[in-house]
């Protein structure tokens, strides 16, 4: 359900002639109930307009230790990777001159 609301953030309008196309672009969030609100219009009230709704996906990173302790098996498996560095007898070593020849040769 799309209804008016709250602010506008930004307005871009093309002029082709005697026909104006107005596009809205907006960063709004999705309400309870799966709502999206569109806080106002240029458009007069009964216009048919296209609707495209896209994921914000800067939004949603998280970073990586925030994931990690996002859920009982990543905090789990982050608790497992501490305690392993506790024994460096399992550290594997890395002789960097080598690795860096290796990825030139292939």
């Amino acid at each position: 359900m799309l209804s008016r609301g709250s602010r506008l953030q930004s307005y871009n309008l093309l002029f082709e002639g005697a026909n104006m196309i107005t596009e809205i672009r907006e960063r709004i969030t999705v309400l309870p109930g799966g709502r999206i609100e569109i806080p106002t219009s240029p458009f007069d009230e009964g216009i048919e307009v296209d609707v495209i709704i896209r994921r914000n996906p800067a939004a949603e990173e998280m970073d990586a230790t925030e994931y990690l302790l996002s859920t009982e098996a990543n905090r789990k498996r982050m608790d497992e990777a501490l305690e392993e560095l506790k024994h460096p007898e399992n550290f594997i070593p890395l002789d960097m001159e080598d690795y860096e020849r290796r990825l030139t040769e292939s």
